[in-house]
């Protein structure tokens, strides 16, 4: 991807390099995330699929025959966020999922992007979105960042879709943020802000937005199905592990040390220091 198309999100100290989701059926699931959401099979491994958009990688889907589906209410995912180029493409998107049948779960103005929502065929949560330019989003003194819940008017974007055929997410699509179901808001805190190091860029009632660089977030972390919640068992389907991307050593360095400090066991791999949160999601941290 050249730097030119790289939008905001991905320019900042760290941000959310792709996800990882454990199945039961990966061809119904994998169909799904090319035909409806637009993604390709970059490579294909013994149990699973890698997928992305322009040979870049953004989800991985494996399946295993003893996965058992995670509960509603258990910690893991609550979506994983495509970031498309611009609003053109937003309404590209919609356009071919309207004709395609797909009922959405929600579309919304959040002031610093436009979204809309759904699930994947196993209930995984799907969010496909569009920023607004930093230059309008509304920053506080404090450098938090004001976000909302309004009403996206779905026929006025579905009306701007240009009318050509749909041949998939365009390139520069990423995933500009993962949200995450957790058992505890001020555990999250600890750990996201307090650990890892990143800003609390915006709350809402049972939920925190963390980013670094001034994104409004790169990590979401709710309690609203998952209250409580306890570590993720091994077998469960939903969210594996994520990986975040540090374009800034000395950040990485920092939360290595704050994860030392801490005594959170790390793993050193080929892919970057590989450990779990507080509700056994994996994570990887990658210079």
């Amino acid at each position: 991807m050249s730097e030119t198309l790289q939008p905001f999100a991905l320019t900042r100290p760290a941000y959310v390099r792709n996800a990882h989701l454990v199945v039961r059926d990966l061809s119904l699931v994998s169909n799904f995330y090319q035909k409806i959401i637009g993604l390709q099979v970059i490579e294909r491994t013994a149990n699973g699929e890698v997928l992305g958009v322009g040979g870049v990688p953004l989800l991985t889907l494996t399946t295993s025959n003893d996965a058992t589906p995670a509960p509603r209410n258990a910690a893991g995912l609550f979506h994983t966020a495509f970031l498309v180029p611009d609003r053109t493409a937003l309404a590209h998107w919609l356009r071919n999922a309207a004709e395609s049948g797909i009922r959405l779960d929600g579309a919304s103005d959040h002031l610093v992007s436009e979204a809309l929502y759904l699930s994947d065929p196993e209930g995984n949560g799907i969010e496909i979105y569009r920023d607004r330019t930093p230059q309008d989003w509304d920053y506080a003194e404090d450098g938090t960042v004001a976000m909302a819940t309004e009403r996206l008017n779905l026929q006025e974007l579905y009306d701007s879709a240009p009318k050509e055929t749909w041949s998939g997410m365009a390139d520069g699509t990423s995933v500009g943020h993962i949200h995450l179901q957790v058992g505890d808001i001020p555990q999250a805190d600890a750990f996201y802000r307090d650990v890892l190091g990143l800003k609390v860029m915006a709350r809402y009632p049972g939920a925190s937005f963390f980013a670094t660089g001034g994104y409004h977030h790169h990590i979401a972390a709710n309690i609203w199905n998952s209250r409580g919640a306890r570590s993720r068992e091994g077998k469960m389907t939903g969210l594996s592990d994520y990986a975040i991307q540090f374009n800034d050593k000395a950040t990485l360095e920092k939360a290595l040390l704050a994860l030392d400090r801490q005594g959170i066991a790390t793993t050193k791999t080929a892919e970057g220091h590989k450990l779990l949160d507080p509700w056994g999601i994996g994570l990887t941290l990658a210079a």
